[in-house]
């Protein structure tokens, strides 16, 4: 997820919370509730999609946010409560499917309940737009950036054409289907064996060595680079023959 859309999260759950606060601390019943909430979030994510998320590259349109309730179980009977807290459960994030927790701190009869959630994420993604086959390479005509769920997948969607071009998949993607980071395949930058350029990047600084790879450089994963004096360290490969190490 891009930086822009981690703090859209982050301010949406804000937003979540502070409504789900303020409605569950009057008396109403469950239908209403969810009613009046469903309109408030959703005039409230309109609000941050348009003033707090950055645009994104020249051409494209910030990303478009949408939030649906679900249904409560309609057998609930919530005691009044005069203090609700609401939360994100652990390991839960605004991103797809979510549940918002809701309990109640002060009152008669202490109660908990999970309010159901689902997040859209829309932007401009790479889509296909002629089948695309594993293990073919993607040519710049196979896709096109078109508005798509960023948050229908776990998986990272890409907003460069130029990012698939070239690259092989592991499944099959119909066209109209956003291309996703799992859907490609790992690339090997070097193997085992090969001579490798390491950058070094700090806090104001930059530097680079030279040195020998004595495991393969898969994208995404930690290669291992042995320096003349014997030292070895792990480099996160991102070019051809080219290693990072960021301190």
């Amino acid at each position: 997820m891009s930086e822009h859309l981690r703090i859209s999260a982050a301010v949406l759950l804000a937003w979540c919370l502070l409504c789900l606060l303020a409605l569950w601390a009057q008396p109403a019943h469950a239908q209403d509730l969810r009613a009046e909430l469903d309109a408030l979030i959703k005039g409230q994510v309109d609000t941050v999609a348009q003033t707090v998320q950055p645009a994104g590259p020249k051409g494209q349109k910030s990303p478009r946010v949408e939030v649906t309730l679900g249904e409560l179980d309609p057998r609930l009977k919530l005691a009044p409560c005069d203090k609700v807290r609401a939360y994100l459960p652990e390991g839960t994030r605004l991103w797809g499917r979510a549940k918002v927790g809701m309990r109640c701190e002060q009152g008669a009869v202490r109660w908990n309940v999970y309010w159901p959630v689902q997040v859209k994420v829309w932007a401009a993604a790479v889509v296909a737009v002629v089948p695309l086959k594993p293990g073919q390479p993607i040519q710049a005509a196979d896709v096109r950036l078109g508005e798509t769920d960023l948050a229908s997948s776990a998986s990272p969607a890409f907003q460069r054409v130029e990012d698939v071009v070239g690259r092989s998949l592991v499944r099959p993607v119909d066209p109209g289907e956003s291309v996703r980071q799992d859907d490609l395949r790992q690339r090997r930058w070097f193997a085992a064996g090969d001579p490798v350029t390491v950058q070094v990047r700090g806090p104001g600084f930059a530097a680079s060595a030279e040195g020998l790879a004595i495991s393969h450089g898969d994208e995404g994963q930690c290669a291992r680079i042995r320096f003349e004096n014997g030292r070895i360290i792990c480099g996160r490969p991102v070019a051809e023959r080219m290693a990072e190490v960021l301190l």
